[in-house]
């Protein structure tokens, strides 16, 4: 009798079906890995796309676009080590008996180097900080910066507005004063890219502020206003009583601001504040905006040099006060500051609160100024006299010292003549001009 066959069936169906559950299951991995790629790969994409807009935010049309974002490696990020907070703290760290510690903002523009490097002879301990911003070639303040590191000056890389890094270094630092020259700077600018004023001049000096009130101890405070604020005023000289609530600029409006903004933390917190109302400042390291500064550039080129004046066809004049002067003016200022009265972000008492103009008292013509500059270039300029744009240039400015006098002693001493000498053999050396013009400088010297 034959043996009957195993009845295989049930294990075929079983075989497929158990085939079948691998196959869906194969399936839904393969979906679920490939949403979870696409996830991670929209989230890398993300965060790249966050830190390059951090870092590189779009340039405006403006050629001269002025950045104002936070760099993340060079400011929050990085003053984490052990290395910057060395360096930061050596810098700053006074080498007299009593010496000031001072944070100096802008530290790499034309005033705030040379202040710093004062502070730094006298023996106070100076730390700057600056976003080496492109309102003009960030070469020459990049040349600053190395000037003053030959001096063991650190400057921070950084802007007013970022919150975190400030409060960084008063966390590493107890500063005693601070000297805020930060600022947009610049009359003419104001019409292509107004924000950056409000940016720098408004928000940032709140900022730095908001983070003072809170420091423990308290700064003094001693920051740059400026000749702008007076305006319109028609009285002469211009004198820290006389009236500035009608701004020709933006650039001055956001100047009175400040001192407004001054004065209200002086009231609230305590914080002893004074501002210091700059008049034209010229001299070597300058600024390349500056007439004096692109007049000797355009006469050594052989260019036409445009010579402003007033539509009663009066000359434009400015009280020209050399860099050397200004500095005695603001360590000045520095010395005879009190402390503030804060603390804890809260005022104990009523603190100093100070205005004063730093000018040289002698306004001198732009057509003079061309002139000086002509006989020490020995090179005649090509000059366009043309009426002065409505653009927020005022046609004249003249400064009473007498309060800065008595105060702290502040007297000019250098005229415009000598002055200009100073600047143009700085000028020929930084450029490597080798010409006639070194010639000529040389022999005035002799």
């Amino acid at each position: 009798m034959a043996s009957s066959l195993p009845d295989t069936s049930k294990t075929t169906k079983l075989e497929r079906y158990n085939s079948y559950l691998r196959r869906v299951n194969h399936t839904k991995l393969l979906a679920a890995s490939s949403k979870l790629l696409f996830r991670v790969t929209l989230l890398v994409a993300l965060l790249l796309i966050f830190f390059f807009t951090l870092n590189y935010p779009p340039l405006s049309d403006s050629p001269h676009h002025v950045l104002h974002h936070t760099n993340f490696l060079s400011s929050s990020f990085y003053s984490g080590g052990a290395a910057w907070e060395k360096q930061v703290r050596h810098s700053s760290t006074p080498r007299r008996p009593n010496g000031f510690s001072v944070l100096v903002t802008g530290a790499a523009g034309f005033v705030g180097t040379h202040c710093s490097l004062a502070l730094k002879k006298r023996g106070d301990g100076v730390l700057g900080l600056d976003n080496f911003n492109s309102y003009y070639d960030p070469t020459l303040k990049r040349a600053r910066q190395s000037l003053l590191s030959k001096h063991q000056i650190f400057i921070v890389e950084g802007d007013l507005n970022d919150g975190n890094l400030i409060s960084k270094l008063f966390d590493v630092v107890p500063f005693t004063h601070i000297l805020h020259l930060a600022a947009q700077a610049g009359v003419r600018y104001a019409m292509k890219n107004p924000q950056s004023y409000v940016n720098s001049n408004i928000a940032g000096f709140i900022n730095l502020l908001e983070i003072a009130k809170s420091a423990n101890p308290q700064p003094s405070i001693v920051w740059a206003s400026s000749s702008s604020v007076y305006g319109l005023n028609t009285q002469n000289p211009f004198s820290e009583s006389h009236r500035t609530d009608q701004p020709a600029s933006l650039y001055a409006a956001t100047k009175k601001a400040g001192e407004e903004i001054a004065h209200t933390y002086n009231h609230i917190y305590g914080l002893s504040i004074t501002g210091l109302r700059f008049f034209t400042v010229y001299g070597p390291w300058g600024r390349p905006d500056m007439a004096y500064f692109f007049f000797t550039k355009d006469i050594l080129q052989g260019k036409p040099i445009n010579i402003y004046q007033t539509h009663d066809e009066k000359e434009v004049a400015r009280d020209f006060t050399y860099i050397d002067d200004v500095v005695k003016g603001c360590l000045g200022a520095l010395d005879t500051a009190e402390k503030s009265t804060g603390s804890g972000g809260k005022k104990k008492s009523p603190a100093q609160l100070r205005i004063y103009n730093l000018g040289n008292t002698s306004p001198v013509s732009v057509g003079k100024l061309v002139s000086i500059l002509e006989g020490l270039l020995n090179v005649k300029a090509k000059k366009h006299v043309i009426k002065m744009p409505r653009n927020g240039d005022v046609p004249y400015t003249h400064a009473n010292v007498s309060l800065a006098y008595h105060d702290f002693g502040y007297k000019p001493t250098t005229d415009l003549a000598t002055g200009l000498r100073k600047f143009v053999k700085w000028y020929v050396g930084y450029f490597g001009i080798q010409s006639k013009v070194k010639k000529e400088i040389d022999s005035l010297d002799d």
